[in-house]
């Protein structure tokens, strides 16, 4: 089957390069001509594990390509996913800006019929707004719309999509969504075939549920810090529970990326406008965002703030496996410290080069021990695997003070106390 993939970003990319090893003829289109030439040339413009090889393979089958040009990209294609990004506009609803643009300009060539697919997060309302927009730029209905929500985790979106928990498809007609269904078969038996309207608020209540499992564990991780209490060990037994799981209840510093900060805001947004006060979330938002102020809070109690202060910072990812700074942690905290007039030192084993577009003037270390060189604190905000098997020796040699605040909870308290650190962990 020939299939368009319209933009080449996280999720783009990802479906077309998986739907390209299935066996189908994928042309992906962008239009930043830098980032299409970069994947003709090999390269790839994000970190993902294993994506780099699984292109590789796409294109050795001659089963992918890439171009800048829409009417090359939908000329014979049967099927034409719309994958373009939906930020947060400033009062959190989702800009469908780019997603309306995409509509009017696939409309000028539809000249047989495709089936389009709308894998962009839209919200309620947003795949009605999208075939009305198509609607408004022709004369004919010559083509059938369903909505795909995504449920790809940065550093296992392969796998996620290969082994998916389940398939989300949105039609205004159950028939429609056959062609579909048919492709993700041979990986998915839990495919749920619904209205636009409910496969929108899937994608939302979704994300919505996990962010509040992480800020219900933070909230509870206060607790043990008060009573002397594990949280780890609170969070293992009440994972236990099969009606909870153990998902997302890994207490610390908060959540961030690209998914959770953003749809979360675009619901509250959404119940605002349709008189439902999202009240839960609103507290889930709030909780979330404490948790880089506890942090914080912990090492000025540590180390009284005063200018020309040396903190190292591990990690400033939202999380480990990817590259992916948007809505990190690490923004807020570092933003922070630099405003009280801190020095500062960090390491990521990937994302540097895009924090370093946000903050240049940082002192950036080539590994973890440089990052920690002279530091009077340390603090670890993305738990990435090789921080967890550091030589702990050698980074309380290079530290001028001897403060670890972690805020993945990568370390054995009783193991730090016995290396000398003052060391702060969540909710142990």
């Amino acid at each position: 089957m020939q299939i368009c993939v319209i933009g080449a970003g996280y999720v783009g990319l990802v479906a077309g390069t998986c739907l390209a090893n299935f066996g189908h003829k994928v042309v992906l289109v962008d239009r930043d001509q830098e980032k299409v030439t970069c994947l003709k040339s090999g390269g790839i413009p994000i970190f993902e594990p294993g994506l780099a090889e699984a292109v590789a393979q796409a294109k050795l089958a001659e089963k992918i390509g890439f171009t800048s040009c829409l009417e090359e990209g939908m000329n014979g294609a049967e099927l034409v996913f719309v994958a373009v990004d939906t930020p947060n506009r400033a009062d959190g609803s989702a800009d469908l800006s780019r997603v309306l643009q995409v509509a009017r300009e696939i409309s000028q060539y539809l000249n047989n019929f495709k089936t389009i697919i709308l894998k962009s997060t839209v919200p309620v309302g947003g795949t009605r707004l999208f075939k009305e927009t198509l609607l408004g730029q022709q004369k004919g209905h010559n083509f059938a719309l369903l909505t795909n929500p995504e449920f790809l985790r940065e550093g296992s979106a392969i796998y996620d999509f290969l082994y998916p928990d389940r398939v989300i498809i949105g039609t205004e007609r159950t028939s429609e969504a056959r062609i579909l269904a048919d492709i993700y078969e041979p990986i998915s038996k839990r495919i749920v075939i619904t209205t636009w309207e409910n496969a929108e608020l899937i994608k939302y209540a979704s994300n919505a549920f996990l962010a509040t499992k992480i800020s219900f564990i933070n909230e509870i991780a206060g607790i043990c810090e008060k009573v002397g209490g594990d949280i780890n060990k609170v969070a293992e037994g009440i994972g236990y529970d099969s009606r909870i799981g153990p998902q997302f209840l890994k207490a610390g510093v908060g959540y961030g990326g690209s998914c959770l900060p953003k749809d979360i805001k675009s619901l509250i947004a959404t119940g605002k406008q349709l008189g439902c006060e999202m009240n839960l979330l609103q507290s889930v938002v709030r909780v979330n965002l404490k948790q880089r102020h506890n942090l914080l809070q912990k090492l000025f109690e540590l180390l009284p703030v005063k200018p020309g202060l040396t903190i190292g910072i591990w990690g400033l990812s939202f999380k480990p496996d990817t590259d992916d700074i948007r809505e990190s942690p690490a923004l807020d905290i570092v933003q922070r410290l630099k405003e009280v007039g801190c020095r500062i030192k960090a390491f990521d084993p990937v994302a540097m080069p895009n924090f370093k577009r946000i903050y240049p003037d940082l002192d950036y270390g080539q590994d973890p021990y440089e990052a920690v060189q002279g530091v009077e604190a340390l603090l670890i905000l993305t738990e990435w695997k090789e921080f967890m098997n550091i030589n702990l020796n050698q980074v309380k040699n290079l530290m001028t003070g001897q403060i670890i605040i972690d805020g993945r909870n990568i370390f054995d308290p009783q193991l730090m106390k016995q290396q000398g650190f003052t060391y702060c962990s969540v909710g142990r």
